[in-house]
């Protein structure tokens, strides 16, 4: 079972609370979450890594991590601004290596649908 925390302060804020529970969907491997609030067109880049476009792409993307089990996941910042907005914080595999991650969302309209994801991790000791 994935231990889970949760810093970042969502306060009033519709779409801040919504991204906590899009970042919280990925540890707890709420696929169908996730698939419901990206675009059609959705195109998410791993920095350094490679870029996924596309429901079918990220849906196969996310079943490649279902191999990664993440033991402890910890939401540490989340900002918004229009149609703009970021998450970071730190995740750890079952293998104990451990992760920082920063993700920047372009929303699609003023909904709650991600257009863009730009995906920062860093392994750290």
């Amino acid at each position: 079972m994935t231990k889970i925390k949760v810093q970042a302060d969502c306060g009033n804020s519709p779409k801040r609370e919504f991204l906590k529970v899009f970042n919280v969907a990925f540890p707890k491997g709420d696929t169908d979450f996730i698939m419901e609030h990206v675009a059609e067109d959705i195109q998410w880049e791993m920095v350094g890594l490679k870029t996924v476009r596309g429901k079918t792409e990220v849906l196969q993307e996310l079943n490649k991590g279902e191999k990664a089990v993440i033991r402890e996941f910890e939401l540490s910042s989340v900002i918004t601004h229009g149609k703009e907005a970021s998450a970071s914080g730190e995740f750890v595999l079952e293998s104990n290596k451990r992760y920082k991650f920063c993700d920047v969302y372009k929303f699609q309209g003023t909904k709650t649908i991600i257009k863009e994801i730009q995906s920062f991790v860093i392994e750290i000791r």
